[in-house]
């Protein structure tokens, strides 16, 4: 049985990985949310908004996941 142990690097990673799909995973979600209030509100049980809201979430967390990868600290701090 053999234990591999994670060099710091791969934690640093491994940790902005989980920050980066935890949160394009919520955005997509409040996205989601917000355009099934507003089809049955305000458009009549359109599709569009349900897909314009998860198409804004998907893509605020593609932006923050890529600032999170791009700056040395990340967009908030991601604790190892």
């Amino acid at each position: 049985m053999s234990t591999t142990i994670a060099t710091p690097s791969q934690t640093i990673l491994n940790d902005r990985w989980d920050v980066v799909i935890s949160n394009t995973i919520v955005k997509t979600g409040l996205g989601f949310g917000v355009g099934v209030i507003a089809s049955v509100l305000l458009f009549k049980r359109r599709a569009f908004p349900v897909w314009l809201g998860v198409g804004f979430g998907l893509g605020r967390g593609y932006s923050e996941g890529d600032a999170i990868f791009r700056s040395p600290a990340g967009v908030r701090t991601v604790k190892a």
